[in-house]
């Protein structure tokens, strides 16, 4: 919730169809009103002059359209383009409607889809109570309200709002799939909230878990006193010993985490942070195995904790692991707390990290205009702003799209001629094809200005060195880093700090060839295709050296690990 939802208080959001078919309009709006009326003022039109003048009305009385289902079809050949220019807000969800079996709106559709024109399709309802139907209504309807930023609260944060402390805690609960409800400290709004919390000179932020009998309330909480609070999370014991200890719960440790549970092994995760790791702030990830509309990085991850957690697997949150040892056939994790974990393998999933700009005038403003990652909780601060975005990979494109949403403009900082050779072509059609994003290629973010928060940028043109000063917020999405420091002296690692694994062991191909001071391969058999110098431990995703930098190949990876480790089990 925001601070402006706070003071409207509830608004019932509006649902919209038009079609030209009287009795496509007549099926669907029977379906949306008995199903949705309650909470949703639905709209029925038959012609575009009145659908924009009502829409017109809704805007003026600040009521919300959350959905807006425009026919494509015989009685309506133009429902794409009618859709893409409708004066909605761009946190509604645009659907084209068509009826099952007309395969000729297929092609247009997608190709909608693909270059951003439209958000998803649907087909008309073909029973009187059609479950596939309202299935995909009520995931369109609750990715509205996600962007509109109107959930249900278990947790509430009370802070400054451009803290970094704050802004670490609100994007924590965003990518462990938390709904958080943000107040200012400042604004009466928040006041209030600390008034019936009964705290009157707090240290900030504060955390309230909303969803107890009796709300806990946490004062500038640690990560690890939030972690422990939820209570969901069983401490490990000195004697235990787990088969696979996972570290790292990005889409490789999650990959492994749900194979490995779900073929009997007793696993551990420890996560430091959040699900999902980089791929979890992606707004839309749209060329993942099985999602054909998309879906964000925040879900896909909190569904896969789900599914490994349902299978057994445990997990450690808020925890980061110090060090590794071999101690006989078992491996030994020492953790930030001062706790430790044992278990006979290891796969290590740490991932990467974006990395830093090293402009000392803005790494400052961290947290304060600009932003490391696509911080997904700032999107909707975004509202009214000019946003840079620099970076020419996947992730920087999908940050640019979700930002475009809020933002006044967003402009893509691209140091290379183009993105040909860094991003998947759905996403450069879908740049190309929305006007809120313009592409500065050969260009960089380079000083900044501000005191409590970025007010300007200086950015520089690579081939003639001009510079242009121009006010903004900058997202940076650069490249990265991967989270390997702590493993100097355990395993081998490339000059990068990736870590080597396999035939790279052994074959000292180049750049690939570790340090002299590092590990070597210590057995007499050839190690497994991700297996590091320390034998049974694995390394998989963005840590390892010569990974794809894909979600669903780092999620391969975790799978593939756990057949490794059953295999190094069996030598045991």
């Amino acid at each position: 919730m925001t601070t402006d939802d706070a003071v409207a208080g509830p608004v019932r959001p509006a649902i919209v169809l038009l079609t030209r078919d009287d009795g496509t309009r007549r099926i669907v709006e029977d379906a949306l009103h008995r199903r949705y009326g309650a909470d949703y003022d639905v709209h029925t039109f038959g012609d575009v002059a009145t659908t924009h003048d009502e829409l017109a009305g809704l805007t003026a009385a600040g009521t919300p359209v959350a959905l807006a289902l425009v026919a494509l079809g015989t009685d309506d050949p133009d429902g794409l383009e009618v859709l893409e220019h409708l004066p909605v807000d761009r946190t509604c969800v645009r659907v084209a409607l068509v009826r099952w079996g007309d395969w000729s709106t297929t092609r247009p559709i997608f190709d909608a889809i693909g270059m951003g024109a439209i958000d998803r399709w649907i087909t008309c309802p073909g029973l009187p109570v059609d479950e596939e139907f309202h299935t995909a209504v009520t995931e369109y309807l609750e990715e509205a309200a996600t962007r509109r930023g109107t959930r249900f609260e278990v947790v509430r944060v009370v802070g400054e709002r451009w803290d970094p402390r704050t802004q670490h805690l609100r994007d924590l609960f965003d990518r462990n799939h938390l709904p958080a409800g943000f107040y200012d400290a400042t604004a009466p709004e928040g006041r209030a909230v600390l008034r019936a919390a009964g705290l009157a000179d707090p240290a900030l932020p504060v955390v309230l878990l909303h969803y107890q009998q009796v709300p806990t309330v946490l004062q500038r909480p640690t990560d690890i006193q939030i972690a422990d609070a939820f209570g969901l999370f069983e401490p490990v014991g000195r004697d235990e010993v787990f088969d696979l200890a996972i570290i790292g719960a990005g889409p490789a440790g999650l990959g492994a985490a749900v194979y490995a549970a779900s073929e009997g092994l007793r696993s551990i995760v420890v996560e430091q942070e959040a699900v999902g790791g980089q791929a979890g702030t992606s707004s839309l990830i749209r060329n993942y195995l099985g999602f054909p509309a998309g879906i964000s990085g925040g879900r896909l991850a909190f569904r896969a904790y789900e599914q490994a957690w349902t299978f057994g697997a445990r997990f450690h949150f808020m925890r980061s692991v110090t060090g590794l040892a071999a101690d006989g056939d078992e491996r030994r994790l020492t953790l930030s707390d001062r706790g430790t974990v044992r278990a006979a393998t290891v796969v290590l999933a740490t991932g990467a990290s974006y990395k830093r700009l090293g402009v000392p005038s803005l790494d400052g403003l961290s947290g304060r205009g600009v932003f490391y990652g696509a911080t997904v909780s700032e999107a909707p601060a975004m509202r009214g702003r000019q946003v840079y975005v620099a970076g020419g990979g996947n992730s920087a494109g999908q940050a640019a799209v979700h930002l475009a949403r809020y933002a006044d403009h967003v402009t893509l900082l691209v140091r290379r001629q183009g993105l040909e050779t860094t991003m998947s072509e759905y996403l450069r059609r879908e740049i190309a094809s929305t006007p809120a994003i313009t592409v500065r290629t050969r260009s960089e973010a380079v000083a900044g200005t501000g005191t409590d928060f970025l007010e300007t940028l200086t950015l520089r043109d690579l081939d003639t060195g001009a510079e242009e000063t121009v006010p903004g917020v900058l997202f940076v999405l650069i490249g990265a880093e991967p989270h390997s420091q702590w493993l100097a002296g355990s395993v081998a690692r490339d000059r990068w700090g990736y870590v080597l694994t396999g035939a790279d062991l052994t074959g000292g191909r180049g750049t690939a060839a570790p340090a002299p001071e590092d590990p070597t391969w210590p057995a007499e058999r050839s190690p497994a295709m991700l297996e590091t110098t320390m034998p049974g431990v694995f390394a998989v995703g963005d840590v390892r050296h010569g990974s794809v930098k894909r979600v669903a190949s780092a999620v391969g990876e975790g799978a593939l690990a756990v057949s490794l480790v059953h295999q190094h089990l069996a030598r045991r």
